[in-house]
């Protein structure tokens, strides 16, 4: 092993990067290697904006790696690779530091006694595609080798695989592995999608990520599972609340289907985002629940008999542009907001929800959502003004270098971005 990667995410989704050789990984884990806190307000395009506390060459932050995250890359020979947290110079916790959002928000649960198990489903484009159809089983002959050593590098990288299978969209395949606390979903999430795109330069094939490959065809989700836990019991079970949810496990859930106009924010961050968002698509751009309904914007999962996690809900709404530990650490401050409230679900919707006319639409655009985010005194106060006010300007900045432009030319300028 010669070089070990530390990676964190911006706030425009992006995974950065600085590496150290493998000699050097002891000292960088006591103290750090150095990056500007001006990446929080980079653009999509590696164009930069700025904020109300966060912007301009100024200053100097350290990036200390989770040696218990360290993985040697299967896809990469000489790699590892470990998410790093962000700290001052000082040695206190830098306050945009997305990841330690996360790890916040997760020790706020567990304070209410709440435990979260989340995972995010993995959706990329191959590019060729070949002429395999949708979910069709000559889509993996035609990809067997390719398919294989994907799961081949995850398996040796310690990662559980639920199952990897071809999705709608030509050339589309989509990876669930095993759910983890919300930091290490994130986590997961990063080292996931890094891990296919090594395999896919392998391959001489190029992974599309972003939210849109063709705006006129269905676009890559990434999907969010929950599930709440107490004492070793899983609470979207065993309730007398709708689907046999528990009370708290429906208050939470509520909070979050509540508060998704203003989560769209962070977890369908980019102007693209919105290109995919559209109604019977499967991607939940109705404010609406319903048990296994996939058009739903949360879908409830109650899970076959006998089987204590499998219950779970799933965010649809969200997408491979979004930054996952702004979305796991985001969630769960809008479930807790929820839980603290007592709120409940409201009637669930059967069917497509474009002909329920109960179903309210969510946003249609990243302005929208915005105006949702910014009067949201919920993430505001999780996130802190710091990180609250970058996102408020990179959102705002994307919105303004894609205005004008056709779906077509957003798609091209994004897909390869993430």
């Amino acid at each position: 092993m010669r070089a070990v990667a530390l990676t964190w995410v911006d706030v425009a989704g992006l995974t950065r990067v600085k590496a150290v050789p493998t000699t050097r990984l002891a000292q960088v884990a006591a103290h750090g290697v150095g990056m500007s806190p001006v990446f929080d307000v980079y653009l999509v395009d590696d164009s930069v904006t700025t904020s109300a506390h966060i912007g301009g060459p100024d200053g100097d932050l350290r990036l200390i790696p989770d040696l218990d995250r360290l993985t040697v890359l299967a896809a990469q020979p000489g790699w590892a690779w470990a998410p790093a947290d962000r700290f001052e110079q000082s040695g206190e916790p830098y306050e945009a530091c997305q990841r330690l959002f996360t790890r916040r928000m997760t020790e706020r649960a567990a304070e209410r006694g709440i435990e979260l198990r989340m995972g995010f489903e993995t959706e990329w484009v191959v590019d060729p595609p070949l002429a395999g159809p949708a979910y069709g089983m000559a889509r993996i002959v035609e990809r067997a080798q390719y398919v294989g050593d994907v799961l081949g590098a995850l398996e040796a990288q310690g990662v559980e695989v639920l199952q990897i299978h071809p999705e709608y969209t030509a050339g589309q395949f989509e990876v669930s592995v095993a759910p983890a606390d919300p930091v290490g979903a994130a986590d997961l999430a990063v080292l996931v999608r890094e891990t296919i795109r090594a395999v896919s330069l392998q391959h001489g094939l190029t992974p599309w990520f972003g939210p849109v490959i063709d705006p006129e065809g269905v676009g890559n989700g990434a999907h969010l599972h929950l599930s709440l836990w107490r004492d070793g019991r899983n609470l979207c079970r065993g309730g007398d609340g709708p689907s046999g949810m528990t009370a708290a496990s429906e208050a939470f859930l509520a909070g979050i289907l509540d508060a998704l106009p203003a989560l769209l924010a962070i977890g369908a961050p980019s102007p693209a985002s919105y290109l995919r968002l559209a109604p019977s698509r499967w991607a939940g751009a109705f404010q609406c629940w319903g048990p296994e309904n996939r058009e739903a914007a949360l879908r409830f999962v109650p899970g076959p008999p006998g089987t204590e996690g499998a219950a779970n809900a799933e965010v649809k709404s969200f997408d491979p542009a979004a930054n996952p530990y702004l979305v796991t650490g985001a969630v769960i401050a809008a479930g807790l907001a929820g839980l603290d409230a007592g709120l409940t679900l409201p009637e669930p919707v059967a069917g497509d929800p474009v002909a329920s006319a109960g179903a309210r639409r969510l946003p249609g655009s990243l302005p929208e959502a915005l105006g949702h985010f910014t009067g949201s005194a919920v993430l505001r106060e999780a996130l802190g003004d710091a990180l609250f006010e970058a996102i408020v300007s990179v959102r705002q900045a994307e919105t303004k270098l894609f205005d004008g432009r056709t779906p077509a030319e957003i798609a091209e300028a994004t897909r390869g971005r993430y």
